[in-house]
């Protein structure tokens, strides 16, 4: 036996494919996701792209979708309230002052002012407005934070241009401040008779920014709220109507009684006792004049009824005094100033000489 058939011929073996033994990085492996999506998929670019593939997008509609749903929660209560306010079955603490007035109406439950509806849709209307560009904000930075901008400066430089938009257009911002207090403190509204200093007149729209008067001639006004200063209100809670007639130098005891009872003739007029808060009453003498003396009559009507009311009440003193005869002997006493009245001849003294 030779040496050369002691060593077996051994086959060489034909090489197969490369295993492969790919996993995913250690810091996606961390990650719960990424270990997941490796085990379903068992694939690597997959499970290491997970985060831009399936977490970054479920972020950005997550954040869309609690952004969307916050403005229509916020969108709804401010509605609600709205709607509340407007009814006419607000509890009588909250209403206006002279809603509570009890003769101000006959059935003050029924009764819904105008003023107080667009006043709250106004209000509502800046809430929604501010509700929205605040919950839209929020979101809009964070939707940027998950694309991995720098936050800071972009902060910054919308502060800086915000002052900017402050200095520059400070006007604007204070009629939209002045208008938004005005709405807030119900300082006037539509239908109500204002004296705005340069414009007085009924209002018939209530803005943030220009309150619109129409004066006594037509004449509309478009008054900025920023350059209002101050507001006298004829149409708040009550009102009170002054009229002063002059007696000459009649006596005066004499037209107070025919005054009294003019007066209240008007409060007991069925047309009229609904606008009287109070009934009318006759003061005295309010000023003594070359003339004679001026006696002052006074009564407190409703807001609404003050113009009828007044009207109806110097109509009716003036009548008394011509039905008296005191107007004949005011006339008399103007052309001829040495004419005694009547009081005069029957105490015997005489006039001026």
């Amino acid at each position: 036996m030779t040496i050369s058939n002691l060593h077996t011929v051994v086959p060489t073996p034909t090489p197969g494919p490369p295993e492969t033994d790919e996993t995913p990085s250690p810091e996606c492996l961390d990650e719960v996701v990424c270990q997941w999506v490796w085990k379903l998929s068992d694939s690597v670019w997959f499970a290491e792209g997970s985060y831009w593939i399936l977490i970054k997008p479920l972020r950005i509609i997550l954040i869309l979708l609690l952004a969307m749903s916050a403005r229509w929660l916020v969108h709804r209560t401010i509605r609600r309230l709205v709607r509340t306010t407007s009814d006419a079955g607000v509890p009588t603490m909250l209403r206006p002052l002279r809603e509570r007035i009890p003769t101000a109406t006959a059935e003050p439950g029924e009764f819904v002012p105008e003023r107080r509806r667009q006043r709250a849709e106004a209000i509502g209307s800046v809430l929604r407005s501010i509700s929205t560009a605040f919950i839209y904000g929020i979101a809009v930075l964070m939707l940027l934070k998950e694309f991995s901008f720098e936050l800071a400066p972009l902060l910054a430089s919308a502060g800086i241009a915000g002052v900017a938009l402050g200095f520059g257009a400070q006007s604007l911002v204070k009629d939209l401040l002045a208008g938004l207090f005005m709405l807030l403190e119900d300082q006037y509204g539509v239908g109500d008779n204002v004296d705005l200093g340069e414009a007085t007149g009924v209002v018939e729209a209530v803005g943030l920014r220009v309150t619109t008067v129409r004066d006594g001639r037509g004449v509309l006004w478009y008054i900025r709220n920023g350059e209002i200063v101050r507001v006298g209100n004829k149409s708040q809670g009550w009102a009170l109507v002054v009229v002063d007639l002059p007696i000459g130098f009649a006596g005066t005891e004499e037209a107070m009684a025919v005054l009294r009872t003019a007066a209240a003739s008007v409060a007991v007029d069925p047309e009229l006792e609904q606008s009287i808060v109070e009934p009318p009453e006759v003061l005295g003498i309010e000023q003594v004049t070359v003339e004679g003396t001026v006696i002052r009559t006074v009564v407190k009507t409703t807001a609404e009824g003050q113009f009828a009311v007044g009207r109806e009440l110097r109509r009716r003193l003036a009548e008394a005094l011509e039905n008296s005869g005191i107007t004949a002997r005011i006339a008399a006493g103007r052309l001829y100033p040495g004419l005694p009245n009547r009081s005069e001849s029957e105490t015997g003294q005489g006039g001026a000489t």
